[in-house]
């Protein structure tokens, strides 16, 4: 294999950390708490965005008083949404990967090839998932960055950007982006990357995603290799 691709940058939840709803109930818990309803399919639309913002685009929708939505609401809901998911984190008894997600990380590693996660927790919640995986510590990764950590989360590419300095990568479109949203299809081709893929063991099925034309659409982290291999 040549080495074209020199950089593969994945979500965390739903794509490469098992995710079984948790998110979006913390979520919706967390709205619920300050009056808003919000049906879980809504919510599950937004994973993937920067919290705050999403919180934002919520309050937007079912916030009738508009003076209401302030920086400082907005982060009083989120605070309480954090505090949610590192209770979730901290105590469940175990953090599963997704199935093949450690085999793919280490065919990678094998290949030369860089490894990045990023994602649209802070890095308060990013840090717990991956301390417990151990992942950065064992070297099966080589750089997270959560969207506390840039200027704007996805879809902007900053992220991504964010990643290929820390690992040496000068090139986008030597990069793969790898996610289970709409924002992470968009943050791929908005980074020039050559290819944005979209995975369907998240927050969206096949025919959500569909609409955002990800590169190819796979059901499952070992359907990668032979894209990369082609690539």
């Amino acid at each position: 294999m040549n080495n074209k691709i020199q950089l593969v940058v994945f979500d965390i939840a739903g794509t490469t950390v098992q995710e079984n709803g948790e998110i979006t109930l913390a979520f919706q818990s967390a709205l619920l708490e300050y009056g808003y309803n919000i049906p879980a399919e809504k919510i599950s639309l937004l994973m993937g965005y920067k919290k705050p913002e999403a919180i934002k685009m919520m309050l937007n929708e079912y916030e009738d008083d508009i003076s209401m939505i302030t920086v400082a609401y907005i982060n009083i809901i989120h605070d309480r949404f954090l505090k949610l998911m590192v209770d979730h984190y901290e105590s469940a008894e175990q953090i599963y990967p997704m199935p093949f997600a450690e085999e793919l990380f280490a065919w990678l590693k094998e290949k030369g090839i860089k490894i990045g996660l990023d994602t649209g927790f802070s890095s308060d919640i990013t840090n717990i998932i991956i301390n417990r995986l151990g992942w950065l510590k064992d070297k099966k990764i080589d750089a997270i960055v959560s969207s506390n950590e840039v200027q704007a989360g996805r879809p902007q590419p900053y992220m991504i950007r964010k990643i290929m300095q820390a690992v040496g990568v000068t090139d986008a479109a030597s990069v793969i982006k790898v996610g289970d949203t709409e924002v992470d299809v968009n943050e791929g081709k908005n980074a020039g990357c050559l290819y944005s893929i979209a995975v369907t063991t998240g927050a969206f099925t096949r025919e959500q995603l569909l609409p955002y034309s990800p590169s190819f659409i796979i059901d499952g982290l070992e359907e990668l290799i032979p894209i990369i291999e082609q690539a």
